[in-house]
Order: structure tokens, then sequence, then C-alpha cells
């Protein structure tokens, strides 16, 4: 999945940090070494909680193929369906609960400022809105958390996925912002997807999905999405900041 490459990034770190202390020794430098052996032991506790997160073992995503499939996955029936922001916006403003799930895509698309903004005209309604953040979304975990902190989000809404998971079949709207893996039900139903046994957020058991997204290509982790076919979620297709300039308008 795609979320092996952010702990195969820290091993490479975790590595350059052994090698350095390595050569401290070689050198007899007692600063390398320190400094070194620091930079091994932080790689690699990061790399043991982003596989811990992922359910996977540290060995299966450095030797395992990243991932690979042990078997033919199951099909995807149905199809993907559009929606324009008029009808994400209407949705938006008959909500009381909503749940929005940043990934990878709001980073890149640098849309926390505009999603702050939703947040702050949602939550004037009187609307339940809070952040449901999982432990390897983004490229490192916290990625989320510190995008989320600059654009000023407060920290009491932002909830990690043990404290909301439960919340997903009482939420009345869930608004996916540049997630794939983190929200995929395949690792629950499918036993030989490559990300079988990961836990994720069951945002589709909220009584509507939105999913904004750049296209319908299946993204960084090449691993198709049943999530995206289901028959509560709609596709909110677009840049993410520049769909958010677009919906924010019609928030009343």
């Amino acid at each position: 999945g795609g979320a092996d490459m952010p702990v195969v990034i820290s091993m490479l770190n975790s590595y350059s940090g052994w090698a350095a202390a390595g050569i401290g020794f070689t050198l007899a430098n007692p600063a390398l070494i320190v400094v070194g052996a620091l930079v091994g032991s932080s790689g690699a506790i990061l790399s043991y909680i982003m596989c811990k997160a992922m359910n996977r073992s540290f060995v299966s995503v450095i030797l395992g193929g990243f991932g690979g499939p042990a078997g033919e996955q199951m099909a995807v029936e149905g199809e993907q369906i559009a929606i324009e922001a008029e009808g994400v916006a209407m949705a938006l403003n008959e909500a009381d609960s909503v749940v929005i799930i940043p990934g990878y895509g709001m980073a890149v698309a640098q849309a926390q400022s505009g999603v702050a903004e939703l947040v702050r005209k949602l939550r004037a309604q009187g609307k339940n809105v809070r952040f449901a953040i999982h432990p390897v979304a983004g490229r490192l975990p916290g990625h989320m958390n510190v995008l989320l902190a600059e654009a000023k989000v407060p920290y009491d809404i932002v909830m990690e996925m043990d404290e909301i998971n439960d919340d997903f079949p009482e939420t009345d709207v869930a608004i996916v912002i540049g997630s794939n893996d983190i929200v995929n039900p395949a690792a629950q139903d499918d036993p030989n997807s490559p990300i079988a046994g990961m836990p994720v957020l069951e945002c589709w058991k909220a009584k509507q999905v939105f999913v904004s997204k750049r296209g319908q290509g299946t993204g960084y982790s090449g691993i198709e999405n049943p999530l995206f076919f289901k028959e509560n979620t709609r596709m909110f297709y677009g840049d993410a900041k520049a769909s958010l300039d677009k919906l924010l308008p019609m928030i009343d």
C-alpha cells in the first residue's frame, strides 16, 4: 500500500544514522557517534510506530514486496458518481454532524486553510464538526495534525482513529479530502488486498460520504478503493483547494 513508503523512507533515515555512528567509531569522534545513534534510533522507533498503526510487521514492509497481494483481489462493482459543489453545500447545510478526514492530498493542494474556514462556517451554524486522523495519514505520523494546527483548527475537535471510528454510524456527512488507503474498506473485506488487516477509518458507515479527489485514478498507492463506488458516496472531483473555494461561498 501507499503507506509502506513512509516506513521505507524512515528506515533509510535510520540507516544513515547508524552509518554515521559507525563512522564516528572509526574516527573516534564522540559527537558523530551520539548524533548518529540518535538519528538511527529515532528512525527505527518511528518505523515501528507506523508499522503498528498499519497492523503490518516490520519485516513484511521492508522485505515482503511492499505489501504485494497474496491472491486475486475482490472485484469492485458499481460506478463512481460525481457531484458538484452545490450538492455538497446542500448536504452540509442540512447536516447536524460532520466528520472531515484529511490526507496527503490536502497537503499537496495546500487546502488546510480552506478546510479551517469550512469548519469555522459550519460550527457557526451550531453543527458538530470534527476531524478524524489516521496514524499514518500524510507522509509521517502527525503530518495532518501539524497542518491543521497551522490553520488554527481547534485542537479539541481533532480526534484520533480509535476515538472517532465508532461515531461514523451517527454521522450525517463524512468528507474525505485527499485520502485513499486509510479509508479503504478492502482492508477489512478483502483478505487478498495489499492492505488487508490495516486499521482504517470506517467513514462508509456515515449517512453520506463526499470524497474530494483529483480524478478517477487509484492514486499514489495503486489500490482500487471500493469506498468510491458505494451507494452513499459521491465524488467531488477537482483540486482540493479549488473545490473548497467553490464550496465555501455556498455555506450559509
